[in-house]
């Protein structure tokens, strides 16, 4: 650190570098990105900070949610198949790398904004709980049951990022990064950047196609099971598929000024998306443990809704259903199991 000095109300030492990042970065996406693009400066954050003098704020807000406890338990939580055995089946953060990495070509080739597309794709899945939509479900049936609430991830990632990380204080991330996440599921408004609509088609995009090849290898579907029509005008191979999908975005995108798909295109995906739904989302194989898991889940939720002091002092203050359900979203798939086994099982029975 030697030779630098802090800058005026600024936390963040000062350098020839750091003085003059934001003006470099702004010159050079005036002169790459397109107007229709979010710009890095000025952004809005609910508590106003000094910018970093070497990462622009989306930068920032990635860099926090990477580093996020929510961010690391996604790793051990559910994509489709439950605790699955083998080592290449998707999780969470598997599909949440891939929804970011898909999105941020298609941000680039629109000359759209990729760092702040790169923040919002890392964080949008930050608030599922553990096993996946099933347990989305099964949670929001507890939460409709007992007290008439309702329980979305998306509108959960919000509330991670932006109360629950950091013992309570949040990533105090900036109104885009935000609007993004909470914006993106197709249950929710549409997102108010192109950046944000991205992201929430590339999610559809990556979980369609990961989630074939997860299937074909759990034996659940073979490749000559797929229905012929979209594959036919989509591609053979996953790869294939998703190369035809972003080509077929950004060129109908481009034209139009918004994050549009083909006529064709659209409707190929919208067939292949169905018969997921009803071959494997939906279908007996993959949902043969869901039973399962809903009785995990509830027992659970009665469990803390019961004994709330037993709830961990790490999850903020609130009434009781909203810490309990704070508690048993962060959970993971294999921390949920083990706590429910703790609770049920007598300890001469356990493993």
């Amino acid at each position: 650190m030697s030779g630098q000095v802090l800058t005026s109300g600024s936390e963040h030492p000062a350098g020839p570098v750091a003085d003059a990042f934001a003006e470099r970065i702004r010159a050079r996406e005036a002169r790459e990105l397109s107007p229709l693009a979010t710009p890095s400066y000025p952004t809005h954050r609910e508590r106003e900070e000094p910018d970093c003098g070497l990462r622009t704020p989306f930068q920032r807000d990635r860099d926090r949610i990477v580093h996020c406890k929510a961010f690391r338990r996604l790793k051990h939580k559910t994509q489709v198949f439950v605790s699955p055995a083998g080592d290449h089946y998707r999780t969470r953060l598997t599909h949440t790398l891939e929804v970011t990495q898909i999105s941020r070509t298609v941000a680039r080739a629109l000359r759209l904004n990729e760092d702040l597309v790169e923040a919002i794709g890392l964080g949008h899945d930050l608030g599922h709980p553990p096993f996946g939509h099933v347990g989305e479900d099964a949670l929001h049936r507890c939460l409709a049951e007992r007290f008439g609430l309702s329980f979305m991830h998306h509108e959960h990632s919000l509330r991670v990022v932006d109360i629950l990380e950091r013992d309570g204080v949040g990533l105090n991330l900036t109104a885009p990064v935000r609007d993004g996440i909470v914006c993106h599921s197709g249950r929710a408004p549409e997102p108010a950047t192109l950046e944000g609509k991205i992201v929430r088609l590339m999610d559809r995009v990556a979980y369609i196609n990961h989630d074939i090849d997860d299937a074909v290898r759990a034996g659940l579907l073979s490749p000559a099971d797929l229905p012929g029509h979209p594959i036919e005008i989509l591609g053979i191979t996953g790869p294939q598929r998703i190369d035809t999908l972003v080509h077929d975005l950004v060129e109908h995108s481009d034209q139009d000024g918004d994050i549009v798909q083909g006529e064709v295109i659209g409707a190929a995906m919208a067939e292949l998306r169905a018969f997921m739904f009803e071959r494997v989302y939906l279908g007996p194989e993959a949902t043969r443990e869901h039973d399962k898991v809903r009785l995990v889940i509830r027992s659970l939720f009665d469990h803390y809704c019961a004994h709330p002091e037993e709830i961990p002092a790490s999850i903020p203050a609130g009434d009781v259903p909203r810490r309990v359900t704070d508690y048993l979203a962060g959970m993971t798939d294999r921390f949920c199991i083990r706590t429910f086994e703790a609770l049920t099982v007598p300890v001469a029975f356990a493993p």
